[in-house]
């Protein structure tokens, strides 16, 4: 059984910076990591996502503002939010699974089979 655990998150201004953090223990057969984000009353959105050999995809609202990484020695993976802005504000969750090849990585919510319990960032003007 994986293990998620997400930290990072805080509260910030617009225009500012956060860098969210999900380390897995027990990592156990998974080759695709994500992060998601879900506001209140609303449904679960996608953020990112990265392959165990390094491809990334993001969501169009994102784009060019965060970055996914990771750190395979650490078993960490990171998402770095520049620009944040107000819309930003949610509960990011981290979220592992397996896929078949690194074109099925995507942030979409039916790949991913393990969740972390979430950090809040909130963004304020």
């Amino acid at each position: 059984q994986v293990e998620l655990v997400e930290s990072g998150g805080g509260s910030v201004q617009a225009g500012e910076s956060l860098r969210l953090s999900c380390t897995s223990k027990y990592a156990g057969n998974t080759d695709c990591m994500g992060w998601f984000r879900r506001g209140a009353g609303k449904e679960r959105e996608g953020v990112a996502s990265i392959f165990a050999s390094g491809e990334v995809a993001y969501a169009d609202n994102v784009k060019g503002r965060f970055i996914i990484s990771q750190s395979k020695g650490e078993n960490t993976i990171y998402l770095q939010m520049n620009s944040l802005k107000p819309e930003d504000s949610n509960m990011y969750f981290c979220a592992a699974g397996r896929v078949l090849r690194a074109g099925d990585c995507l942030p979409y919510s039916y790949i991913f089979r393990q969740w972390g319990q979430g950090t809040r960032v909130t963004v304020s003007e």
